[in-house]
This record gives structure tokens, C-alpha cells and sequence, in this order.
């Protein structure tokens, strides 16, 4: 069944050889977003080189050209087009310093191209073949073709809209928040080209020694017997059940594993069941306490200021726990029940209700959960920093405005987030005579971008930009003109997990613009229709949220103004909500009704998100 199973690092699976990865046609399209996008790059970065992502399934096909080897990917193939992405992308920015490698560094470069292409008939052409799906494999190739990695490809229309090319900027957004905090003093200015050099290179090598498992089998029907078992049979032991079992174990000798069993359950009931939150509740729990967590194993011959470790990461968790486990497990125990206490409250999954729980609930669709880390210091130490629970709730608020702006311009970026925190945190301790409110204040000001890229934001594609964000913006405005009266919630999902009420494009976003539409957003010309679809479609004047229905976009302005669902419900633009007062009122949309719209919205997201 297994022909081969092997241990091996980026650089061994995309080697300098003829081996050629090829997605089947059948598989699914390339569907990664900005929290895969964030989890790849962050995971490899925050952690130590050789970073294991995962395993891939292959199968070996018969037969070969050009002497070389094809390997069909059955499972993995999701990650392994974003590493190519990713490394492209390396490559372009280093190939603008081509005239500044020395030796070592040019052969650096080479090496990245052989990785990402073989030599056929002395040209390059790329080693991983995707699939058709959504224009994958053409916008990939022609990727790699402005890159410098191959020599031809034909150009794809709308490839930018797609998410070949997202991943691409994505990728591009990160690295270069990356260079920036590297060198912070040149943050606006640039970095030094042999810096930046240096920088890159040592990317392309964290990337290249992380590690992947690779499982050649022989044929199809075992690689889907394989991807079955490995998917659906037999749940790996985690970081979380490995602190569980030596704990029970320790606290046997004293007979205590039946107690500390059942406090443990308790702990995992407060923290639920998706195992995410827990590691990220025991990552946060001693980033926010690791003064206190620390100072036991301090001693005068002690070289580091911060013994279990300086941060707590995926590779640092298990070594950080065992230690504290060994060194007291009561006390780990008692803290660690108070502290899921604590957290319990701040994701929603307590009993006790809290006056900011609705802030709370805003911070969580915002996506501001590395926000939680300081929350979870205040929660805990709310007696002895005097916080009252309005202080809680405008610092919450605080928090949504910051992650807000944050995810809208990407700055600071992801892998400062939880050094900000444990700064405020810091901060919190040495200066008790000043409100905390005032010190998270100052500390998430400093950090956060000024107004005017707030707002130069805002008024871009701000849907294909973070359409998270860009709901939770739409809806927190509806939320404005609200009344106990006239509530509705925004955020109710379907038996499908659906949301009931979604975002609706007024002029459509589909890449086939119907013909009322060209006749009314630009007279019947559709090249400039075009052109009005890829410059104003996503901003935030031309959107609004209806009732569900996926094919209310197809329709012309009139049908999805009065368009009702089968029960007879408004579910167009007639539908009561205060986003759709200055939509249904008209009767044709232009873009001087998009620009004027986004105006209105711009500076009421302005009013409401402002630090």
C-alpha cells in the first residue's frame, strides 16, 4: 500500500530535480484565505527552524517525459501551492537586488527558481501543475512568469480578482511587514538593501527547512484509503492532552489524579471544545502572566530574565507547562482553574453575564482575539487594579475600534499583536497611579496606523480586502439605528450555518456583467463597465446587506430592490434596514451615487472605530 514514507524539508520536496507535482483535475480549487495565509507564515516565523506543517499523499505515475518524475498530489495540495506562492514571491523581491548578491547569494536565488521550475528543452516551465479550476494553473503560471521563473505564459483576464494573485499580495503584505519590524528605525524609509538582503535570505531558509512528511503509495485507491484513515481514524495526541496527562500523573503520587481529573474537565468545559481556543487560552495564559509564572524559577545564578521561556509558542507550550506542572502542580491547578474561570467569561462560554458581554460578543466577530490575552490579565486582577465593570466595557470597546483599524490596514501586524499586549500588560504594573484606560489607550495609539490610511482604506476595495472586517463595519452602522423595537439580528445563521442576512453587492461583482447593467452604470459601454466593476464593486458605497438569496446578485437594480423569498419576506432593499434607506430611494445606480455613498459610510466608520 505505502511505497515510501519520508521526513523531509520544503527544500527536499520542491528539490533541484526533475520531479513534478501535478493536482488532479478532479481535486478541488485553490481555496486558502487570509487565516490560512496568516497560520503558514506566522507558524514558521514564530517558531523554531524545521517547523513541521503537516503530511502530503502522493501517488507515482507511470511513465515519464523529459526523464522526469510525476507525483500526483491527493492530499496537501492546498499547502503546498501556497509555499510555491510564498517562495515566488521571496524570489521576486530578492531579483530587485540581483545587482547586490555576491556569489553565495545569487546561487540562493537560482535555487529558489529550480525549486519552483525544471529545465525542459532549455527553458524553465513550473514543477507544480494545478488544477483547471478557477483559472488556477493559468493564473499560477503567468504568477511565475512576472516573477522571472519561467519564460512564457498567456495573460488571464481578471487574475488579480482571484486567489492565485491575493495569495501572491497577501504573501507580499506580510514579508514586508516583516522586513519592516525587523528594522523598525526604517519602518518609512526603506530598509538598506544588504539588510534587506540578509532578511529575505534567512526567510527563504526558515521556509525551506520547514518540514512536511511525504506518503508515496501506489496506486489511487490506496492513497484514498490512506487520506480516509489519516482524516477520519484516530485523533493525534495534542500539546493540551499531553499537559492533561502529566498532570493527572504527577498528581497521583498523591493521590490526588481523581481531583485534579475533574478539575481539568471543568477547565476544558469553560474553555470549550475546539481544541484552537484552548491552546490559545494556554498560550495567552502565560504570555499575560509571565512575571508571576517566572519568578519561582528565578535564581541568582540565572542567566535569563525569563526561565520557562520568553514567549509561549506552539513549539514552547508543552516544555513551559511541564516545567510549572513539576514544580507545584496545586498551585498550577488552582491558577489555571481561576484563570479558565476568567476566560470562560471573555469568549462567551460562562454562565455569569456580564455588563459588557455585547462588547465582548463584538470583539469576538472582529476578530480581536489576541486582544483576549490583556483581558484576561484585567479579568483576573480586577480587585487590585480597581476595575469597575465600565472600565471594562470602554476598554473592550477600545479593542474592537483597535482590531478594527487593524485588520483594515494591517498595521501593527500579526506577529507584533502579542508583545503589544504583554507591553500594556507591563506597563499596567509599573504605572498603578494612571487609569488603565488611559495606558491601553496611549500604548494601542502608538501602535495603530493614523487616520488618514484608516480612512484611504475605507475608501478602497475594502470587500476584497477583509470581508470580515467589512460585515462586521456594515453591521455594527445598522447597529446604530436600532431599537429594542426594531431589532434585528445581523448575525443569525441558518441549519446551514449560513448567514440569514448577508453582504450584497449593489452593482454585481461577478466577472460576467449583465447587459441592463452595463446599460445603466456606463451607457451601454462595456469596456468602461469594466472598468467601473474593478475600480468601485467592492468599496463600501456600493454595498449593503440583504436576506440570503445567491442569485439576488444576477438580478438588474429594480428586482433586487423589491426581490421577496417565497414566504413573501422582503429580502431586497425594501427590507426596513437603515443601510438600504439611500438605495431603494433611487432609481438608477451610477458611480457618482457609489462615491457619494462611500462618503457617508467613510465618515461614520471613522466616528465609530476612532482610537
Amino acid at each position: 500500500m505505502i511505497r515510501h514514507v519520508e521526513q523531509k524539508s520544503v527544500s527536499q520536496v520542491l528539490p533541484d530535480d526533475k520531479i513534478i507535482y501535478k493536482i488532479p483535475k478532479y481535486q478541488r480549487k485553490y481555496t486558502w484565505g487570509q487565516n490560512e495565509w496568516d497560520l503558514l507564515f506566522n507558524d514558521v516565523i514564530e517558531n523554531d527552524e524545521g517547523y513541521f506543517l503537516g503530511s502530503t499523499i502522493c501517488v507515482a505515475l507511470p511513465g515519464s517525459a523529459f526523464g522526469a518524475t510525476y507525483l500526483e498530489v491527493i492530499d496537501g495540495q492546498q499547502r503546498m501551492t501556497s509555499l510555491s506562492i510564498l517562495l515566488s514571491v521571496l524570489y521576486t523581491k530578492l531579483l530587485k537586488h540581483k545587482d547586490e548578491l555576491d556569489i553565495d547569494s545569487m546561487t540562493d536565488l537560482n535555487n529558489i527558481k529550480r525549486q519552483l521550475a525544471y529545465k525542459q528543452d532549455d527553458k524553465y516551465v513550473p514543477r507544480l501543475q494545478l488544477q483547471i479550476q478557477d483559472n488556477n494553473q493559468a493564473d499560477y503560471n503567468f504568477l511565475l512568469y512576472e516573477s522571472g521563473i519561467i519564460e512564457n505564459a498567456e495573460f488571464p483576464l481578471y487574475a488579480g480578482n482571484r486567489k492565485i494573485y491575493k495569495a501572491a499580495r497577501y504573501f507580499d503584505k506580510l514579508i514586508t511587514n516583516f522586513l519592516q519590524s525587523e528594522d523598525p528605525e526604517n519602518v518609512y524609509r526603506g530598509l538598506k538593501a544588504d539588510s534587506e538582503i540578509k532578511t529575505l535570505l534567512n526567510l527563504v531558509r526558515r521556509f525551506n527547512s520547514a518540514i512536511l512528511v511525504v506518503i508515496e503509495v501506489d496506486n489511487h485507491k490506496d492513497a484514498y484509503m490512506l487520506f480516509e484513515s489519516l482524516n477520519n481514524r484516530g485523533v493525534p495526541l495534542t500539546a493540551i492532552d499531553l499537559i492533561k496527562n502529566l498532570l493527572i500523573s504527577t498528581s497521583e503520587r498523591d493521590g490526588k489524579s481523581d481531583e485534579c481529573y475533574d478539575r481539568w474537565t471543568k477547565i476544558q468545559k469553560n474553555l470549550g471544545e475546539e481544541y484552537s481556543v484552548q491552546e490559545r487560552f494556554f498560550r495567552q495564559y502565560y504570555n499575560a502572566f509571565i512575571e508571576e509564572l517566572n519568578k519561582p524559577f528565578v535564581t541568582p545564578e540565572s542567566t535569563k530574565k525569563y526561565p520557562l521561556a520568553y514567549l509561549a509558542t506552539k513549539t514552547t507550550l508543552m516544555d513551559i507547562y511541564e516545567q510549572l506542572i513539576k514544580k507545584d502542580y496545586n498551585k498550577f491547578i488552582d491558577d489555571i482553574e481561576h484563570a479558565s474561570d476568567n476566560y470562560a467569561i471573555i469568549i462567551n462560554n460562562s454562565d455569569k453575564k456580564t455588563y459588557y458581554a455585547g462588547e465582548l460578543l463584538n470583539l469576538e466577530r472582529v476578530q480581536g482575539a489576541p486582544g483576549y490575552l490583556l483581558l484576561l490579565y484585567l479579568e483576573n486582577n480586577k480587585d487590585i487594579l480597581n476595575i469597575k465593570d465600565n472600565n471594562m466595557k470602554d476598554i473592550i470597546k477600545l479593542l474592537v475600534s483597535f482590531f478594527v483599524r487593524r485588520n483594515i490596514t494591517d498595521i501593527p501586524n500579526t506577529r507584533n499583536l502579542t508583545k503589544i499586549f504583554m507591553d500594556i500588560i507591563a506597563s499596567i504594573k509599573e504605572n498603578r497611579n494612571d487609569t488603565v484606560y488611559n495606558i491601553c489607550r496611549n500604548k494601542l495609539i502608538s501602535e495603530s496606523a493614523p487616520d488618514s490610511l484608516f480612512e484611504e482604506k475605507l475608501r478602497g476595495p475594502l470587500y476584497d480586502l477583509n470581508d470580515t472586517a467589512t460585515r462586521f463595519i456594515l453591521c455594527h452602522i445598522e447597529a446604530q439605528h436600532t431599537t429594542k423595537e426594531i431589532y434585528t439580528d445581523l448575525w443569525s445563521r441558518d441549519n446551514s450555518n449560513k448567514y440569514i442576512w448577508t453582504i450584497e453587492h449593489i452593482f454585481p461583482e461577478g466577472q460576467k456583467i449583465p447587459k441592463e447593467w452595463i446599460d445603466m452604470i456606463a451607457d451601454g459601454d462595456e469596456e468602461l463597465a469594466y472598468e467601473y466593476l474593478n475600480k468601485y464593486v467592492h468599496t463600501l458605497g456600493n454595498l449593503t446587506i440583504t436576506g440570503y438569496n445567491s442569485n439576488l446578485s444576477n438580478y438588474d437594480f429594480e428586482k433586487k430592490k423589491y426581490r421577496k423569498n417565497q414566504d413573501g419576506k422582503d429580502i431586497g432593499y425594501t427590507n426596513g434596514l437603515y443601510l438600504n434607506n439611500d438605495v431603494v430611494s433611487e432609481d438608477k445606480w451610477t458611480v457618482e451615487k457609489i462615491n457619494n455613498r462611500t462618503d457617508k459610510l467613510v465618515a461614520t466608520a471613522l466616528e465609530l472605530f476612532k482610537l
